[in-house]
């Protein structure tokens, strides 16, 4: 009997052992420096961007990043991570993670198989769409209309891809503008050198809104292709990819998601049946 127990004792030692092992990757590290660096955009209102004046970035994915790296520090048991902010633009935000520059990458970045040769992704954060923003003056009211036109794309974004394809397929004859940035491409619209403007719908709207005339231009219908975003993550690091994914269901699963997605998107309604559906999906039990 005493062999027993003490045979008894011991499994159950070796099993807490093996559960309680040692951080790696990029989690030691953080948990070391109680520091998370999160890489963000400045010109992705309303996911991530910063307001003229202010040093640090807001919006929806800011938002949840902030609350994800708080519950890492939960995790770790290293209390309130601070959190060293990396700015990104739409080309350089991918090599900031995979170099160690950034721990994180929270903007609007859509998940591709391509992109998985570079870097990981968390469950998904939003669902978007690739839509165009013309100007009343090329006379585009719909894809229609399309054929021959000037369409901005910012070099490097799933939505360059998007028209090139939708061009070879239809066969429209569109000549892309590749610009560096939003900003560049809302110049293009107003200065007449681009009919439209590709880009993700809901940074449209933002683009619209920094518009000199926003009357003067008009967002097209259809919707091109299917934009699913995600943090981005360091390649091969499950560690923190797990850490990211129990932080994300975690805030899917007590609803904070709705006070979120309501801050940032209340003006254009409720989630829809496609939004509502991944945040279930994520909500992946303990």
């Amino acid at each position: 009997m005493k062999k027993t127990a003490t045979l008894l004792l011991a499994i159950l030692c070796a099993a807490s052992l093996a559960n309680a092992e040692p951080l790696d990757g990029r989690l030691k590290r953080i948990a070391a420096g109680k520091t998370i660096a999160i890489a963000y955009r400045t010109d992705a209102a309303p996911f991530s961007f910063v307001e003229p004046g202010m040093k640090e970035p807001i919006g929806y994915t800011i938002d949840l990043c902030r609350r994800v790296a708080s519950l890492i520090g939960t995790q770790l048991k290293a209390g309130d991570l601070q959190i060293k902010w990396v700015p990104v633009t739409s080309q350089s935000r991918f090599d900031a993670v995979a170099k160690g520059e950034a721990d994180l990458e929270c903007g609007s970045s859509t998940v591709t198989l391509a992109r998985m040769k570079q870097v990981d992704f968390s469950s998904f954060t939003f669902v978007d769409g690739t839509g165009l923003l013309a100007s009343r003056a090329s006379g585009m009211r719909t894809m229609a209309d399309a054929p021959g036109k000037r369409v901005a794309v910012v070099a490097g974004t799933t939505n360059e891809r998007v028209m090139a394809e939708i061009d070879k397929r239809r066969g429209l004859g569109l000549k892309l503008v590749p610009v560096k940035s939003r900003e560049e491409a809302l110049a293009a619209l107003e200065e007449g050198k681009a009919d439209a403007y590709a880009s993700d719908k809901l940074l449209l709207l933002g683009t619209a809104m920094n518009a000199k005339d926003s009357k003067a231009l008009v967002l097209l219908p259809e919707d091109l292709s299917f934009e699913p975003y995600a943090i981005a993550l360091p390649r091969g690091d499950a560690g923190l990819r797990l850490a990211v994914n129990d932080a994300l269901a975690r805030i899917y699963r007590e609803g904070e998601i709705v006070s979120i997605f309501g801050k940032w998107f209340r003006s254009i309604g409720e989630p829809t049946t496609l939004m509502r559906a991944m945040f279930v999906f994520g909500a992946l039990p303990e």
